[in-house]
């Protein structure tokens, strides 16, 4: 699990560095800045996010293929995904660039909108790259191969870096974008990443019969359908837990920019302890998927509650940092002391989720490995948007707790959804124990 869990963690990690590093960048240009790529990358997120949830299938299908032997059929997956993606694409491309009327229905702070939409837009045109990435992504994850999938992470964090330092600012003579040069900087890191992982993907295929050439196969209506029969519901899930976080996004910009740059810094913060557990997901749904595909139900059992274990493990430790040295990690970001006041208590209750919030993602992904794809969708539409959206609301607006009451509704939830899902899983795997157990 660990061989697993380590690169594709450190990948995540990767991902997330790439949206610290624009953060830190951006910060410069004020608060208005900081909450237009924090609120704009939440509402892109959760539209893109639900395109690239629809590729989650594929670790079920190339999971247990490949456990299964049949090499052939992992390929016939992952043309459908390329597919899939590009289906995906087009018409979440063509509606990042009509955002700004929902900016300004939403009631979002004018400084904050007028930069939001341009940096909604261009970050648009790389909906294309980011979900072949994911494709690409899943069908390595699948078959075993993870540290490709590290590198090309952690490398993109320099073309990001490159491109922001360029394009934000205008050096060398390109003109000086601002938060759109971020965007833009982020759409080139996709090209890069889905690029890398294609080569890296031709690389170990080159010694199969047909090769890459293996993997280029038409369309079949059949086995998209399957994949997106699994994808959907995690794709909903993915949307219902992003869209949560999306949502306190915009009850937080009726606040003040102030209020909205301290509640995206400390979102961001708890979103990188985040990566790790979800990593550990990532490995979770192939080390099940590739046991359920061996027939070997045991071993899937097992492999969860071991990923459950390491998720848990780190997520305890990321609750002590951030409640020992909050002003270290806030101060990374910015020295508005106005921002940092408020950042310290939102990591407080930060540090209370974490454990919960590391037990659901690496179920999720335990249960999606076993094929169980509808169960995660709806204990967080049930836990995030019948609970702690509405609690964390009127908390915030109606019982004076201001953007803590919005946390500690969100807070709520995950610790409902981690012990719902905890259930299931324990479920699952006594129902499956029952059915196989000899009959006198």
């Amino acid at each position: 699990m660990l061989r697993l869990a380590a690169p594709v963690a450190l990948a995540e990690l990767g991902w997330m560095a790439m949206g610290t590093v624009d953060t830190i960048m951006i910060g410069p240009l004020g608060p208005s800045a900081i909450g237009a790529t924090g609120i704009g990358s939440n509402l892109y997120y959760s539209l893109a996010i639900f395109g690239f949830g629809l590729l989650l299938g594929l670790d079920t299908l190339i999971s247990q293929s490949h456990g299964a032997g049949d090499k052939p059929d992992t390929h016939h997956s992952l043309a459908q995904g390329v597919y899939a993606a590009i289906f995906i694409a087009l018409p979440l491309t063509v509606i990042f660039q009509g955002f700004a009327p929902v900016l300004r229905l939403l009631g979002i702070n004018h400084d904050v909108s007028i930069l939001a939409a341009p940096f909604i837009r261009t970050l648009g045109f790389g909906t294309l790259p980011l979900l072949l990435y994911g494709a690409f992504r899943r069908y390595l994850q699948g078959i075993g191969h993870v540290r490709p999938i590290m590198f090309t992470l952690i490398s993109a964090n320099l073309v990001n870096w490159g491109f922001n330092w360029l394009l934000i600012y205008g050096h060398w003579g390109l003109p000086k974008l601002g938060v759109v040069g971020s965007a833009l900087s982020t759409c080139l890191a996709r090209v890069y990443m889905a690029s890398v992982l294609l080569c890296f993907i031709w690389w170990f295929e080159r010694g199969h019969e047909s090769g890459l050439r293996g993997i280029v196969r038409p369309p079949d209506a059949k086995r998209l359908l399957r994949l997106l029969s699994l994808g959907f519901p995690a794709a909903t899930q993915i949307l219902m837990e992003i869209g949560a976080f999306a949502a306190a996004s915009v009850l937080a910009g009726r606040l003040s920019p102030v209020a909205l740059a301290a509640h995206q810094i400390a979102i961001h913060c708890a979103s990188v302890s985040y990566m790790v557990p979800l990593g550990v997901s990532s490995a979770a749904a192939v080390a099940v998927g590739q046991a359920v595909g061996r027939g070997e139900p045991a071993a899937a059992r097992r492999s969860g509650y071991i990923g459950v274990g390491i998720g848990c493990a780190f997520m305890a430790c990321s609750a002590a940092a951030f409640l020992l040295f909050p002003l270290n990690i806030l101060t990374v970001f910015t020295r508005d002391k106005g921002i940092l006041a408020t950042g310290v208590s939102l990591l407080a209750i930060a540090a209370a989720f974490q454990l919960f919030d590391g037990l659901q993602t690496v179920l999720t992904g335990a249960l999606r490995g076993a094929a169980d794809t509808s169960t995660a969708m709806w204990v967080n539409f049930a836990g995030y948007w019948l609970l702690g959206l509405p609690l964390g609301y009127v908390l915030c607006f109606h019982g004076g707790y201001g953007l803590n009451g919005l946390w500690w509704g969100l807070t709520l939830a995950l610790i409902l959804i981690s012990l719902a899902l905890l259930f299931a899983w324990r479920r699952h795997w006594w129902q499956v124990a029952t059915s196989t157990a000899p009959t006198q």
